[in-house]
């Protein structure tokens, strides 16, 4: 039986932190199936993305370790789960979830699976959030320097 694995996420602008995490999801099981969230989820849950979802799938599919990558439903975040049927349900460090809530959540859709919590890379200062801070950072200073 081939186990397939699940990850999610926004996938804003890709970085190390990305890339570490759905290397480590690849090896919990034999396919990784990532769902990238739609850009009203990632507004709701998040910020503004940068790059639109179908770029931002385009590009998650790309990386080696993903095997499909899909766009999350803008409704109900479990019926991608129903309808992948996953074994197991990798979830970053840093994602809101529940780990017993999604696992109770999905036996109860008939979706039996395991969540393992995935954790940071070490130097998680190259986080979207801090890439953008910096290069803000860089821009106002090369503003400052020129007049």
């Amino acid at each position: 039986m081939v186990v397939r694995v699940m990850a999610t996420g926004v996938f804003d602008l890709l970085h190390p932190g990305h890339v570490y995490f759905l290397h480590e999801a690849k090896k919990l099981g034999d396919e990784l199936v990532v769902v990238v969230a739609r850009d009203q989820t990632a507004r709701r849950l998040k910020h503004e993305t940068y790059v639109p979802e179908h770029i931002r799938r385009e590009m998650v599919e790309a990386l080696k370790p993903v095997d499909r990558a899909i766009l999350g439903s803008t409704t109900d975040i479990y019926e991608t789960v129903e309808s992948e049927r996953p074994q197991i349900i990798a979830l970053g460090f840093d994602q809101v979830w529940n780990v017993a809530e999604v696992e109770r959540e999905c036996a109860r859709r008939g979706v039996p699976v395991k969540v393992v919590r995935i954790g940071a890379l070490p130097h998680n200062e190259l986080a979207t959030r801090r890439i953008v801070e910096r290069i803000l950072e860089r821009a106002a200073r090369a503003r400052e320097a020129s007049s």
